[in-house]
C-alpha cells in the first residue's frame, strides 16, 4: 500500500509557518492554536529552518528562553525535506534515517521547486493507514 501512496496524497498543504524573527512564545502559542507540531521557518519565502512544539515547549517549561528570544536562535538549520511525488515508503526512511538519538522526525516538509508545497507528519501516516 505504501509503496504506490504519494506524500502529495496525504500531506497537509495549508502550511502555518512562522519567520526568524518572530518571539519564542509567539510561535509555540501559533502551534497550539492550530493543533499542530512544528513549523517551516520562512525569510524571503524560502525554507530557513523548523521548530517544534516538543523543543519549544520543553525549552519555554524549563525556563530555558530569556524573555523576546527569537526563533532565528532556536530553530532547526537542517530540515528533513521530501516531494511531492516521493512515495510514503520513501518519507518513512527518511523520518527513521534522520531523526537523533534512536528517535525519529515526526514531520517532513514536503518541497517543489524549492518552494513549499505541504507537511507530511506521522499522525497524517497513520491516518492514510486506516
Amino acid at each position: 500500500m505504501l509503496k504506490n501512496l504519494k506524500v502529495k496524497e496525504i500531506m497537509t498543504e495549508n502550511v502555518i509557518t512562522v519567520t526568524p524573527g518572530e518571539e519564542v512564545v509567539f510561535a509555540f502559542e501559533k502551534l497550539m492554536k492550530h493543533k499542530i507540531s512544528a513549523l517551516p521557518v520562512i525569510d524571503d519565502e524560502k525554507l530557513v529552518g523548523i521548530v517544534t512544539a516538543s523543543d519549544l515547549g520543553h525549552n519555554l517549561v524549563l525556563d530555558n528562553y530569556e524573555l523576546g528570544t527569537i526563533v532565528e536562535k532556536v530553530m532547526i538549520t537542517d530540515v528533513t525535506c521530501v516531494e511531492p511525488d516521493d512515495t510514503l515508503d520513501h518519507a518513512i526512511d527518511k523520518m527513521n534515517k534522520h531523526g537523533s538519538e534512536g528517535g525519529i522526525i515526526n514531520q517532513l516538509v514536503v518541497i517543489n521547486k524549492g518552494k513549499i508545497e505541504g507537511i507530511v507528519s506521522d499522525g497524517d501516516i497513520i491516518k492514510a493507514l486506516k
